[in-house]
């Protein structure tokens, strides 16, 4: 075949995501799509996948893009006459502690939101359905009618037809040995082919290598796209985990066996020709250690069946039928891991250069939502779905370390099937990032939680012990022990401390002090600063220097892509102050809309001073007039430290975030403890803030507001400013559904987010977020619901699997005047 010299876009990999990413380019309409592939197709990670597919998953978004790709094959047997591998035979999910069977309640809570088909089951039901299982000790089980199994060749290759009807060009036995690059955007792929393979010496001389130019390049190529990213320049931390299953001899298991997942021996198995397929996570992976993973097709490793004796003895316990039966075959191969765990998804630091990697086992389920999503964005500035969860852009510079990525993502393996409390905190990798105070932290014995490597507090040790209580006679005593009667239940009260109510008590009272340098902070300067933000933000940045903008970023569909604040500088400079974790997301946003973003975050020091008290702590150590207003920035000395000072809270109280450079960091912390204790203000941490967030409405990107909501459903139309053009104005229509504030009636069951909604009896949302608010002693949830939801309507929440009686307050709940943000404290 001859190719040719250039192509609309270029998929690097014949596998799964490969052939679903041309596939579903093609199926929006672009022509020109090449795909190479370096051996036959599947032959790199795809060919050997055990092909597992359980709808059910952590996120709205993964559940969707599985049950997408669920609906997909039918689509594709119809348009090429061929099987793709599908075998619906349902799934089983086991419970055997009582831990494991809270978890299935709150996934089968989950799945009422994702619309799923699911049913919560005895063990002996269980049995019923599987006669192979032994059951005595299974305490529950989740049936999922619509989870299955696939076969990998068949379905790559079914997406490769359909790509191939709808114009795709396929090459296999192609090599790409270069990416070019040119003005830091994507320019063309370099590929060699024929009988000569690279060896010792090089390329072989009967190599014939040609270029292919292009502007938009997608690398999918599984365990190899790390190498791949690198040939321009770019990091993909895909890490190639050694992953092993086995297959029995045939025993006449009939082929309509569900699918088994027993996550507590983790373990999983299925039917294959009559045996059965074991396979498992163990607790001590190996990395392929290679500079040139996938260099060989259909690469294997020797069986290692030592390291595979503990999946196969709780394999043997749940189906005793295997102690009697041998092992045909063993497959040992490599599987792409991250190191959280998820997909890789986007486009690269480099222009026009995508990835579509990292599939960690469970990748072959969502094949075809991976291949939607990448389509739609690519062709269309966004997905459907909330995907950043997946975007490669969810990790920082940090990721550029092997050790780094490999430490997480062997972390990430072991702990695969463990149970995931909402606010545990992983190890591996740690401390990375830190504040100039975090030693000072440490010694205030602070719990620290870990967002894009960085170190942050989520509470402080020393804040936990209740304050004594003064008697008549002037003497003190120890308080009684009231822990166990506000601690929530379930799963809200194992990660928990009492030091979250004290801090927010003591801010509510006195003041907090908050250590926000994790803040990731832009700035955008220069001629066309102004008009180009005022493009990119709903909100009116045309305003003072000195100015604090509270604004989001829209995508045309008017979903919101971020959410922050913009301090205007000067007449041409603005700071751009969004979320930890969403630094890179944000500037590539920009940097897309033509804008020259620079990151500043490891710049500067950001402490938060709030509360009633505030005005006179900082008074005590700065001379300036500290009485400007809110949502304005001034610059200050705080001590001897210069300080740019903004009148912005994130918790309904009266004070300022603090910027400083970063070497005086520790400076400004040391002097505002020292003057804060007279006043009785106590450090402080994010559990805390979260709490009385809550209390105040304010929303968070990720959880409240996503790409899929919009500022007006969100209760944000006070930011958008109607009357200018921005990106999504057009989009903007009367929501039908609006973000509602839910209290439930017993304070003692609060939610996490993900929790079933119900409204008159009937499934009408899930929890967006939720957590309890101390200021105002009430147990807190939002949720979207139908706009014309009245307050005072009764809904019902589900709490791991206990049905809580709530009802939609007026917010905000704490404060509504805002009197104490705005006005001066008295």
């Amino acid at each position: 075949m001859k190719l040719p010299d250039s192509a609309r876009a270029v998929v690097i990999g014949g596998g799964v995501a490969g052939c679903s990413v041309a596939y579903h380019l093609a199926r929006l309409g672009w022509g020109e799509v090449l795909l190479v592939e370096r051996h036959e197709l599947t032959e790199g990670t795809t060919w050997h996948s055990a092909g597992f597919v359980g709808q059910l998953r952590s996120t709205v978004t993964q559940t969707k893009m599985i049950m997408y790709s669920a609906g997909l094959y039918p689509e594709l047997a119809e348009l090429t006459g061929l099987d793709p591998g599908w075998r619906g035979v349902g799934g089983l999910r086991l419970a055997t502690t009582p831990e494991r069977v809270e978890e299935s309640l709150r996934l089968a809570g989950a799945a009422e939101t994702y619309g799923l088909d699911l049913e919560v089951l005895s063990g002996a039901r269980a049995g019923e359905l599987s006669p192979l299982l032994e059951v005595a000790d299974v305490r529950a089980a989740l049936w999922l009618p619509g989870d299955g199994w696939l076969d990998p060749a068949l379905l790559a290759r079914a997406l490769a037809a359909g790509a191939e009807k709808l114009g795709v060009r396929i090459r296999t036995g192609t090599e790409v040995v270069g990416l070019d690059v040119v003005n830091g955007g994507i320019a063309g792929v370099r590929l060699a082919a024929g009988a000569g393979r690279e060896g010792a010496g090089g390329a072989q001389p009967d190599r014939e290598e040609w270029t292919v130019r292009a502007d938009v390049v997608v690398i999918a190529a599984g365990a190899a796209s790390g190498r791949v990213g690198r040939l321009a320049g770019v990091d993909i931390p895909v890490v190639p985990i050694k992953h092993q299953y086995v297959v029995t001899e045939p025993f006449g298991v009939p082929s309509s066996m569900p699918t088994v997942r027993d996550p507590d021996n983790i373990v999983y198995f299925r039917e294959e020709a009559g045996g059965i397929l074991v396979g498992g996570y163990i607790r001590t992976p190996e990395v392929w250690d290679t500079p040139a993973p996938l260099a060989e097709p259909r690469t294997l490793f020797p069986a290692d069946m030592p390291k595979f004796q503990e999946s196969w003895e709780s394999a043997t316990r749940r189906v005793p039928a295997l102690g009697r039966t041998g092992i045909a075959k063993a497959v040992h191969g490599p599987e792409a891991f991250t190191p959280d765990g998820e997909f890789l998804l986007g486009e690269t630091a480099v222009r026009g250069l995508w990835t579509a990697a990292g599939f960690c086992v469970h990748g072959l389920a969502a094949a075809g939502g991976v291949g939607k999503v990448m389509a739609e964005w690519i062709v269309d500035g966004s997905p459907e779905y909330d995907v950043f969860g997946m975007d490669l852009r969810r990790f920082g510079g940090h990721a550029r370390s092997a050790s780094w990525a490999r430490a997480r993502a062997l972390d990430s393996y072991s702990k695969y099937y463990d149970i995931v409390y909402p606010g545990e905190e992983r190890t591996a990798a740690r401390p990375l990032r830190r504040s100039p105070a975090w030693v000072r932290h440490a010694e205030l014995d602070a719990a620290f939680g870990e967002k894009a490597g960085w170190e942050r507090v989520n509470w402080f040790g020393c804040n936990a012990a209740p304050e004594p209580v003064a008697g008549a006679d002037g003497t003190t005593a120890a308080p009684p022990d009231s822990a166990a009667e506000t601690r929530p239940l379930g799963w809200a009260g194992r990660v928990w401390s009492p030091a979250v109510r004290a801090e927010c008590l003591a801010t509510r009272d006195a003041a907090g002090l908050f250590d926000q340098t994790s803040f990731a902070k832009l700035e955008v300067a220069g001629p066309g600063a102004l008009e180009g933000l005022q493009r990119a933000c709903a909100g009116r940045l045309d305003r003072p220097v000195g100015s604090v903008v509270y604004t989001q970023l829209l995508n045309a569909r008017g979903g919101i892509e971020a959410d922050l604040t913009v301090t205007r500088l000067a007449a041409d400079r603005f700071r751009l102050v969004t979320g930890t974790a969403f630094g890179v997301h944000d500037a590539a946003w920009l940097r897309g809309h033509g804008l020259e973003v620079r990151d500043v975050t490891s710049a500067y020091a950001c402490y938060c001073l709030w509360g009633p008290r505030a005005l006179d702590i900082l008074g005590e150590l700065s001379p300036d007039d500290l009485t400007f207003g809110y949502l304005k920035a001034r610059e200050i000395s705080v001590g001897s430290v210069p300080v740019l000072a903004q009148r912005v809270t994130f918790v309904g109280e009266f004070g300022w975030e603090l910027y400083c450079p970063a070497e005086y960091g520790l400076t400004l912390w040391d002097a505002l403890m020292e003057a804060g204790a007279p006043y009785g203000m106590r450090p402080a941490g994010y559990r805390a803030i979260d709490s009385m967030r809550l209390e105040k409405g304010y929303r968070v990107w990720g959880l409240d507001i996503t790409p899929e909501t919009t500022p007006l459903e969100a209760g944000l139309g006070f930011a958008v400013a109607r009357d200018k053009e921005f990106l999504g104005r057009e989009a903007l229509a009367e929501p039908s559904r609006t973000l509602f504030c839910l209290v439930l009636d017993d304070p003692r069951q609060v939610c996490l987010g993900g929790e079933p909604v119900r409204l008159g009896g009937e499934p009408a949302s899930r929890v967006t977020s939720g957590g309890y608010g101390h200021r105002v002693d009430r147990s807190i949830a939002y949720a979207y619901l139908p706009s014309g939801t009245a307050p005072g309507t009764r809904v019902q929440v589900g709490v791991t699997g206990t049905w809580v009686d709530a009802v939609v307050a007026v917010e905000p709940l704490y404060d509504p005047a805002a009197e104490r943000v705005r006005r001066l404290p008295a």
